[in-house]
C-alpha cells in the first residue's frame, strides 16, 4: 500500500492525518520524492519506530514520518539515495574522443601523401578515408588507370572519389558509350572532374543533348575523347548559343553534326568573345561570310586558331614577304592553315631554300605564295626533286624559275605522273619546250582524262592552239570553243586561278558522313 503526502504514526487502533498540510495542486504541481514508502498490510498491529523524512510538495518543504518494522529488514525505507548529476545521464564523453580520433587519423593520412609527394592543403575540408589503407586503395586505383603521382598532385580532389561510389561507375558508363579504355588516361588528365559526376543526373544528359546536335551515338565517343570537358558543360550555356550562331551565318544545319564531330572544342567556346570576333576579322579581310561558314563546315579546327596571338600576326608576316593585300583573302580560303601555324620562320625557311635551288628573288616569292599558300609547308626534299626535274627535262633555270612563279604548283605533283605527261607532250603533242614555259599548268591536268582526249580532237580538226586554249575551260567550254572559227586571244592566256565563288557553293559531298580523322591536305 502507498500514502503520499501525509504523516502517519503507528497506533494499534488510531492513524492521524496532519490536516495543516497544504493541498496539492496538479496542474502546477512538482512533487519530488527520494524513495516509496511502503507500509506492511498489517501495519495498524505492529509497533515500529517512528521516522522523519522530508518531502518538497509545490516548493515547500515540510517534514514527515514514516514508521519502520523492527522485525522486516525489507521494510526499511531508504531515505537517502546519492543523487545523480543530470549531465551524468545525456553527455557522452565518446564523442569527443572520436573527434580526436579522427584529427589523428587525419594527420596521418596527410602524412602518408606528403610522402608520396602529393600536397593535401586543397583537400581541408573534403571528406577523405579515414584510414592510410584506404587513401592507398584510391591511389592505386587511379595508377592503374595511367594516372602519375604528379597527376594527382595537379588535381588532388580526385582522392575525395570513392573508388566504388564515384570512379567506377562513371569508368563504367563511358566504357558502355564506346570511349577506349585506352584514352581513359589522357581523358581523365584533361577532366578528372569527370569521377565526381553523377552518371544519371550530369553525364547522361549531356550525351543525350550531343545527340540532339545531330552527332551520331557511334561519334559520341570520339567527341568526348576529344574533348571531354564537354560534360561539364551546362545544356543551355554556352553549347546552343555557339552552334545558333554558326547556324546564323550560314553553317548548313546537316552539317551541324559533321562540324562537332570534327572539332567538339566549338561547343566550349563563347560567341562574343571568340567566334564573333573571328568571323568579324575574316569577313573585314575580304571573305563574304558565306565563305567563312564553308570553311568552318571543311575545317571547323580554325576557330581554335588565337585571333590576337596567331592570326592578325600571321598575316602581317604575309605582308612583309611581299603578298598584296588584296591577295589575303584568296590566300586564307585556299589554306586557311596559314592564318594557325608559326608562319614567320616557315616564310623565312622557304623563301631561302626556293632561292637557293632555282634563284627566285624575294619579290617573286610573294607571287608563288599568294598562287600557292600551301607552299609554305611544303617538303624541302619534293620542291628539290621537281626542280631537278624540269632541269633534266631541258628547261633552263630562267625558265624553271618562270614556270614555279607562274604556276608553282609543278613544284608538288606527283612526279610519276608528271613524267609520263612530259612524255606525251614530246612523243605525241611534238610541242616546243616554250608552250610548257607559257602554259606549266599543262602537268595540272590529267592525261588520261582531259590531255589526251583533247589533243587528238584537236589534231583531227587540224586546230592549232595554245595549250592554255585547249585545257583551261570546262568540258563543256571546250565543246564551245571548237565551233568558233576564229581562237581569241584572251582565251588562249587565260590561266586558272582561284575562285572565290566556288566555296560558297552548297556542299553535297562528305554531308552526314562517318565520323573520320582530318587528314591536313598539305602537299607532299
Amino acid at each position: 500500500m502507498k500514502i503520499r503526502s501525509c504523516v502517519g504514526i503507528t497506533k494499534p487502533s488510531l492513524l492521524l492525518v496532519h490536516s495543516e498540510l497544504p493541498a496539492l495542486t496538479f496542474h502546477k504541481t512538482k512533487l519530488t520524492w527520494t524513495s516509496t514508502l511502503r507500509f506492511p498490510s498489517n501495519y495498524e498491529r505492529t509497533s515500529g519506530s517512528v521516522t522523519r523524512f522530508h518531502c518538497n510538495v509545490a516548493g515547500r518543504t515540510g517534514a514527515s514520518t514514516s514508521v519502520s518494522s523492527s522485525s522486516s529488514k525489507s521494510n526499511t525505507v531508504h531515505l537517502s539515495r546519492k543523487q545523480v548529476k543530470p549531465s551524468s545521464l545525456y553527455s557522452r564523453p565518446s564523442l569527443s574522443n572520436m573527434k580526436k580520433e579522427r584529427i589523428a587519423n587525419r594527420a596521418k593520412v596527410y602524412e602518408f601523401l606528403r610522402v608520396l609527394g602529393i600536397i593535401p592543403d586543397e583537400l581541408d575540408g573534403l571528406e577523405l578515408p579515414v584510414t592510410v589503407e584506404v587513401m592507398q586503395e584510391r591511389i592505386d586505383f587511379l595508377h592503374n588507370l595511367g594516372l602519375t603521382i604528379e597527376d594527382i598532385d595537379n588535381y588532388p580532389l580526385v582522392l575525395g572519389c570513392s573508388v566504388k561510389k564515384n570512379m567506377i561507375p562513371v569508368l563504367d558508363y563511358l566504357g558502355k558509350l564506346g570511349v577506349r579504355k585506352s584514352t581513359f588516361t589522357e581523358f581523365l588528365r584533361r577532366y578528372p572532374q569527370v569521377l565526381h559526376a553523377s552518371v544519371v543526373v550530369d553525364l547522361a544528359p549531356v550525351v543525350k543533348y550531343l545527340q540532339g546536335l545531330d552527332i551520331k551515338p557511334n561519334d559520341i565517343p570520339r567527341v568526348l575523347e576529344k574533348y571531354p570537358e564537354v560534360l561539364g558543360f551546362k545544356l543551355e550555356g554556352t553549347m546552343s548559343t555557339s552552334v545558333a550562331y554558326l547556324v546564323g551565318i550560314g553553317v548548313s544545319r546537316r552539317e551541324v553534326g559533321g562540324v562537332l564531330t570534327k572539332y567538339p572544342e566549338i561547343l566550349g567556346m563563347r560567341v562574343g568573345r571568340v567566334i564573333k570576333p573571328f568571323v568579324e576579322y575574316l569577313e573585314g579581310l575580304g571573305i563574304p561570310r558565306l565563305a567563312i561558314a564553308r570553311l568552318i563546315e571543311k575545317r571547323p579546327h580554325i576557330l581554335g586558331f588565337g585571333l590576337e596571338e596567331r592570326v592578325k600576326p600571321n598575316l602581317a608576316s604575309l605582308l612583309e614577304f611581299n603578298v598584296r593585300k588584296a591577295s589575303l583573302p584568296s590566300i586564307v580560303a585556299q589554306y586557311p592553315e596559314i592564318i594557325g601555324i608559326d608562319l614567320k620562320p616557315k616564310l623565312l625557311g622557304q623563301r631561302s631554300l626556293i632561292q637557293s635551288i632555282i634563284d627566285l628573288e624575294p619579290e617573286d616569292f610573294g607571287t608563288v605564295v599568294e598562287k600557292m599558300p600551301q607552299i609554305v609547308s611544303l617538303s624541302n626534299t619534293s620542291m628539290v626533286k621537281h626542280a631537278d626535274f624540269l632541269k633534266g627535262c631541258g628547261f633552263s633555270l630562267q625558265q624553271v624559275r618562270s614556270m614555279v612563279v607562274e604556276c608553282p604548283q609543278i613544284l608538288a605533283l606527283n612526279l610519276d605522273i608528271m613524267k609520263l605527261s612530259f612524255d606525251y607532250f614530246q612523243m605525241e603533242m611534238q610541242r616546243p619546250l616554250d608552250d610548257l614555259v607559257a602554259f606549266p599548268a599543262f602537268f595540272t591536268y590529267g592525261l588520261e582524262s582531259t590531255i589526251k582526249p583533247r589533243d587528238k580532237i584537236v589534231a583531227k580538226k587540224g586546230f592549232k592552239c595554245s595549250l592554255s586554249w585547249l585545257l583551261n575551260c570546262s568540258d563543256e567550254k571546250f565543246k564551245d570553243r571548237l565551233n568558233y572559227d576564229t581562237i581569241e586571244m584572251e582565251e588562249m592566256e587565260t590561266m586558272p586561278s582561284f575562285d572565290m565563288n566556288s566555296l560558297m557553293e552548297p556542299r553535297s559531298d562528305e554531308s552526314d558522313s562517318d565520323y573520320e580523322e582530318d587528314s591536313d591536305d598539305e602537299y607532299a
